[in-house]
């Protein structure tokens, strides 16, 4: 009877041992972050710094002992740009690679295309470039919103434009040049409306497509029309096609534009002729503050980039905040459920102090935009890279900025 009970006592800890360590491992499996974006092609600049940007603080998250004892492991994917890859990822990403949350979209119409699968999955996205303002306000018909962002949307930057043409450097006659994706049209629509609530009209409207390389018949009718600036709403190869169109035809006029007008392919493909082309910017590289000091040398020192640029310096920024964000909410809700996530996000308790800005409550059920107004500054090409437009807009950025 004594050597029954000893051998079922030594059977039982061995299954205690078993599910013990079957426990033990279970807490220690990585939780996997979805990163989504143009890795290649015309938006690359943007979709590369991104990552970069991201790879950057998981390293550093990581290092620190990542997020409830566990690592944070990323699954990288290139879009290609392409409405119909982007969906196809995400499916993958829920499907089989079992995210629990997702990062990127840099264009818009891919984010549109895409991320529906995410909310009908009750995984968290964090959209850290991608601008159009109807990308976290696309389910509006549902009780919960699982997409985030922490990118200066089009209604936000629209207006910037308009106020730097039209109030602060006296322009009477401006036109409108957007390429044809979702992002340049209702960029374009955007810019419209704040047009019109300042009573102006644009004399000349065109559109131009990805890969074009000849604007010479829109930049004529703006010209025609009588345009004394040309405002922009398009990616960094096309952009430069319009810097290229000007110098060609002896007509040179200021270019404002939207953020991507700072794009590494714009300001080298133009060359003398982009420069003087003014955008918001939520983050430019400059040193302004201890955390951006730190950020700039830590990315300049993994991805060595060339003459010390970073090609998309707002696309790295915000990738880089994307992944704090989210650290911090799966932190709070001590859990990698998606709808704990997104409840965390939500009412976050405790400041995120990111490149961008220090993020203090940035979410609410009903506003789920990190970025306001107050946040964005001027860049301007100068010198093949971009720096702060104004002396004013400097020294905001070394302050403490805040959502309002």
């Amino acid at each position: 009877m004594t050597n029954r009970l000893t051998k079922l006592a030594t059977q039982l800890a061995v299954v205690s041992s078993v599910f013990a360590f079957a426990g033990m491992a279970a807490a220690a499996d990585p939780i996997k972050i979805g990163v989504a974006g143009p890795f290649t092609g015309g938006s690359s600049s943007m979709g590369v710094s991104m990552r970069d940007g991201v790879r950057l603080a998981t390293a550093e998250i990581n290092k620190a002992g990542g997020v409830l004892g566990r690592q944070i492991v990323l699954v990288e994917r290139d879009d290609e740009a392409k409405n119909e890859r982007g969906v196809q990822i995400a499916q993958e990403l829920i499907s089989k690679e079992k995210v629990t949350a997702a990062v990127g979209y840099v264009n818009t119409g891919v984010a549109l295309a895409s991320q529906r699968f995410f909310q009908e999955a009750k995984i968290p996205v964090m959209n850290n470039v991608a601008t159009g303002s109807v990308v976290t306000k696309q389910f509006p018909e549902q009780a919960e919103n699982y997409i985030f962002r922490n990118a200066a949307h089009d209604s936000i930057q629209a207006p910037m434009i308009v106020e730097e043409a039209i109030t602060r450097r006296g322009f009477k006659k401006v036109a409108i040049l957007a390429d044809s994706t979702n992002y340049g049209q209702l960029g374009r629509e955007d810019l419209e409306k704040a047009l019109a609530a300042k009573g102006v009209k644009a004399v000349a409207i065109e559109k131009f497509n990805i890969k074009d390389v000849d604007m010479t018949a829109q930049l004529l009718k703006a010209k025609e029309a009588g345009a004394e600036a040309v405002l922009t709403y398009g990616i960094g190869p096309e952009l430069a096609q319009i810097a290229n169109g000007m110098t060609k035809l002896g007509w040179k006029v200021p270019m404002v534009g939207s953020w991507t007008l700072s794009m590494a392919n714009y300001i080298d493909n133009a060359g003398p002729g982009g420069e003087g082309a003014r955008m918001p910017q939520t983050f430019i590289q400059e040193p302004t503050t201890p955390k951006r000091q730190a950020f700039i040398i830590n990315y300049l020192k993994t991805f060595n980039p060339k003459n010390a640029r970073i090609d998309s310096p707002v696309s790295a920024a915000q990738g880089y905040d994307s992944i704090y964000l989210l650290a911090a909410a799966i932190k709070q809700a001590n859990s990698t459920d998606g709808p704990k996530i997104k409840a965390a996000l939500e009412d976050l308790k405790a400041p995120v102090e990111g490149v961008v800005t220090t993020y203090n409550k940035p979410f609410t059920a009903k506003d789920h935009e990190a970025i306001t107004a107050n946040i964005p500054v001027f860049g301007e090409v100068k010198g093949q890279r971009v720096v702060y437009a104004y002396g004013d807009d400097q020294k905001k950025a070394s302050e403490v900025r805040v959502k309002k």
